[in-house]
């Protein structure tokens, strides 16, 4: 490669590629989606991924605490809220290896997850644009 050829992949300012920065963003689902959020200032489609992180990981957690709240003070219905958030649960392992292979298999470039991609993509645009 010569000098005047730029790598395909820029490192951004985290000093991860897209791709490595787009696959992090779900790693530890909410949690890495705020940090990569924050870190991930120079480029939108980590943004994006970061977002999208926080929004459905978060959602999951959420309808999990309170099925679990719920199904605890139901006493023996409480069963049926038990496995409502089991299947949440369950629901959201797949979707976190999915979001994984996909960040991965794009490079990086945005890769919607559905309902939740449309939904974060122009608050992505908007915290892109505001840092640069």
């Amino acid at each position: 490669m010569t000098s005047s050829q730029a790598p395909k992949n820029p490192p951004q300012s985290t000093g991860l590629d897209k791709k490595t920065g787009a696959i992090l963003s779900y790693a530890l689902g909410w949690v890495t989606g705020i940090i990569f959020l924050f870190v991930g200032k120079n480029d939108p489609d980590v943004k994006f991924h970061a977002s999208q992180s926080i929004v459905f990981f978060g959602a999951a957690s959420v309808v999990n605490i309170v099925l679990s709240i719920v199904g605890s003070l139901l006493g023996a219905l409480g069963i049926i809220f038990s496995l409502a958030g089991l299947v949440v649960s369950i629901v959201a392992v797949v979707v976190w290896v999915m979001a994984m292979l996909q960040a991965g298999n794009t490079g990086g470039v945005r890769a919607e997850l559905p309902i939740v991609g449309r939904i974060t993509a122009p608050y992505a645009d908007r915290l892109a644009g505001s840092v640069e």
